[in-house]
């Protein structure tokens, strides 16, 4: 893959982990679906938080940085079921709006709206973001200490920690030097869940897992690239990628420090026999 004369041979590199993700496509309305793994969207709108941009600001600087992702946890899907009402006891408003611009009623009237969310419980997903170095230590600084939110694709799905991934527990720079964002993603250690980690070593001997990388000559296609999050003019365009594996060396499938494994339990902090 080609990059820019400006692009100076460093990524910033995310671990996507946490009870739940939700990274979502072009599902509205009653049905909000999460794709398989963090889309390009997803990642630009949680460094653009981190930054304190605004939805109306330019992210122009952040498209132009090339993203991949490799899929160490897959998790599993949770469906989520709302039903929604007014609290006023008003029947629901329709989609249609009057010849004074507001809004129907629903006809007949309906007074719960059924709506499914759905969710990635327990995934864990290595993303590297590549980019003239300038950026990227400005992006590693505002995820350290972000100026809003920082979430999962959704705000009801904020990240554990560490977000950031250094190359060694010694190395406070947090940029990793490579040829390519796939060179990189082979050398990054398996940060999946003891649990999974076991479960894929009583299938097969080696750890190969599944990387997608942006690359304008490949295969596939994406629609997750916001070309303004602004509400009033939100867009995406497309962007082109090819998926490949990554074969993990025995050196980097060591379980990843204490403190970082994947198993929630809400009550540990609770102390006792619960």
């Amino acid at each position: 893959m080609s990059e820019p004369s400006d692009f100076s041979g460093w990524c910033l590199v995310l671990r996507l982990a946490g009870p739940l993700q939700s990274w979502g496509g072009h599902s509205q309305f009653n049905r909000r679906d999460t794709r398989a793994e963090p889309t390009k969207s997803g990642i630009v709108g949680l460094l653009a938080a981190a930054q304190g941009r605004r939805r109306q600001d330019p992210i122009e600087d952040l498209l132009r940085l090339s993203f991949g992702v490799r899929v160490d946890q897959p998790g599993s899907i949770l469906r989520d079921y709302h039903t929604v009402s007014d609290l006023r006891g008003r029947p629901l408003p329709s989609a249609a709006v009057n010849a004074k611009g507001v809004q129907k009623t629903t006809s007949p009237q309906k007074w719960t709206h059924v709506t499914h969310r759905y969710y990635l419980q327990d995934a864990v997903f290595v993303a590297a973001v590549r980019g003239r170095r300038d950026l990227l230590e400005s992006l590693r600084d505002a995820l350290r200490s972000p100026e809003f939110p920082l979430c999962l694709g959704r705000r009801a799905c904020p990240p554990t920690q560490p977000l950031v991934l250094r190359p060694s527990p010694d190395d406070s720079y947090a940029l990793w030097p490579g040829t390519s964002l796939l060179d990189v993603l082979t050398r990054v250690p398996w940060e999946a869940g003891a649990a999974w980690r076991d479960r894929l070593r009583r299938r097969a001997s080696r750890t190969v897992l599944p990387v997608t990388i942006d690359d304008p000559h490949g295969d596939d296609v994406r629609d997750d690239v916001p070309i303004s999050f602004d509400p009033h003019r939100r867009a995406f365009t497309s962007r082109r990628v090819r998926q490949d594996w990554v074969d993990l060396t025995p050196a980097n499938q060591t379980p990843p420090p204490a403190g970082t494994d994947n198993n929630h339990d809400p009550f540990a902090l609770l102390g006792g026999d619960l």
